[in-house]
């Protein structure tokens, strides 16, 4: 079971999610699930792994991020003008909001350890629970999940097209739609150079750092889980391949069960977090 909730960003705009709670919430640390580019909070296996780590003693937050596309239906993309003005940025503020208003005790019962507070991310998702980590002591463990190792995903002429034009498209092969993407995207990559370096980001982690990736990763090759666990410190820091699965782990949506891959990625996660927050 879940609990829906709302929160208003810095930018006036409705951050939704669902919150998760295991049977004893006194002294239970948090864990918030990030989703990827064209994710949403109810994707796939996200609903199962929010209630799994509610199982295993985590209060757990999933959430949209705000300019994600996914509105009122929570399925759809019915806001895709929304989805043309997203930026990593903006990404990075969201999750910066939905940590305030959980440390201020806004949102989570009081008997949990908001002191106490995991990220995980899967792809986009992942680079961006890295680089909020770096800058954000509050967060005491990541786990990023096919996580991207640079934001920046398309060549020069692409790059070069777009700026000139202003827009692009993308289909999103689950839906059939062609989802706009504002120049604004790639503007906000080109000027925030250092900020989003990942791999850099991994390597000034002081909190615990596990990366997952699947061997077969097509979307997000196993390369890019390479640099980051290559940057990351090695002391605090591991990388678990999984063998024979790919970038979501043998999950589809709509949701069909846990594939041994993904069951795998959450069994490690919870033992990370644990030894972590021991």
């Amino acid at each position: 079971m879940s609990t829906p909730f709302h929160i208003v960003n810095r930018h006036r705009d409705l951050i939704r999610g669902d919150i998760h709670l295991p049977n004893d919430t006194e002294g239970a640390p948090v864990v918030i699930l990030c989703h990827g580019f064209k994710g949403f909070k109810d994707w796939g296996s996200f609903p199962y792994a929010a209630e799994h780590f509610a199982l295993k003693g985590f209060v757990s937050v999933r959430f949209n991020f705000s300019l994600n596309g996914i509105e009122d239906s929570f399925m759809d993309f019915t806001a895709l003008d929304r989805f043309a003005r997203n930026t990593v940025s903006r990404e990075l503020d969201d999750l910066g909001d939905l940590v305030d208003a959980i440390t201020a005790g806004d949102l989570l019962p009081e008997p949990c350890d908001v002191s106490r507070i995991a990220l995980v991310g899967h792809s986009l998702g992942g680079g961006v629970a890295i680089v909020h980590a770096g800058e954000d002591d509050r967060i005491g463990a990541v786990a990023s999940w096919a996580a991207v190792a640079d934001f920046i995903r398309w060549g020069k002429k692409t790059r070069a097209m777009w700026k000139r034009e202003g827009r692009m498209e993308i289909e999103n092969a689950r839906t059939g739609q062609m989802m706009p993407m504002d120049v604004v995207m790639l503007e906000d990559l080109e000027e925030n150079p250092e900020r989003f370096d990942i791999p850099a980001a991994a390597s000034r982690l002081m909190q615990p750092l596990l990366i997952i990736h699947g061997e077969q990763d097509v979307s997000v090759p196993l390369e890019e889980g390479h640099r980051i666990a290559s940057s990351a410190n090695p002391r605090n820091s591991e990388m678990l391949i999984i063998p024979n699965t790919d970038h979501t782990f043998g999950i589809r949506h709509p949701f069909e069960g846990a594939t041994p891959a993904f069951k795998t990625v959450l069994k490690q996660s919870v033992r990370a977090f644990r030894k972590a927050f021991a």
